[in-house]
């Protein structure tokens, strides 16, 4: 299918009663559970469904799939905010004693993440003194302790730097 297709329409069985093709917005924070041991079953990850909304929602769900599909993925993960988003994808790359690199042109909730929030986990973010190439690689240690490099994707484009630039036409580039 095209992403324009998938993008609307994976992800989503049209309801067999009403025909809807819409996803419904569950608006609710809890589920009812058919038995104790259908409830027990849920909260051990026996059986698949739902427990709590903000462990999962049906309407994030549909999300979720159609970001897989459109990204050829196998599973997505949607979380509440950018901050959580941060947190998600460098924590699964991150342990204590490990560091990484920043530069300092950060959002608030972001830095805040970065240098308060790992620091009590046990990661060193070393702050660059700006984003030229130069004083990002004065941070980097030869202990290999490093793990990852995060660049921030910059609102604006006026911010972004000629090294950034060069990836502006690529699909997942850095600067769009």
């Amino acid at each position: 299918m095209k992403d324009e297709t998938l993008a609307i329409h994976a992800g989503y069985e049209p309801d067999p009663v009403t025909k809807s093709v819409a996803v419904p917005i569950y608006q609710t924070v809890a589920y009812a559970f058919d038995s104790a041991e259908h409830g027990a079953a849920l909260f051990d990850l026996e059986v698949e469904g739902n427990i709590y909304t903000r462990l999962g929602n049906p309407t994030n769900a549909v999300l979720e799939k159609r970001v897989a599909a459109l990204e050829g993925g196998v599973a997505a993960l949607t979380v509440g905010s950018g901050a959580a988003a941060i947190h998600y994808a460098l924590a699964n790359l991150l342990e204590q004693g490990t560091n990484f690199v920043s530069v300092p042109q950060l959002y608030g909730a972001t830095y805040t993440l970065f240098a308060h929030v790992f620091k009590k986990q046990g990661i060193e973010v070393r702050f660059a003194k700006s984003d030229k190439p130069g004083d990002i690689a004065v941070c980097i240690d030869a202990a290999r302790r490093r793990r990852v490099l995060p660049l921030p994707v910059p609102a604006d484009r006026r911010y972004c730097r000629p090294g950034c630039r060069r990836f502006r036409n690529r699909r997942r580039a850095c600067c769009r």
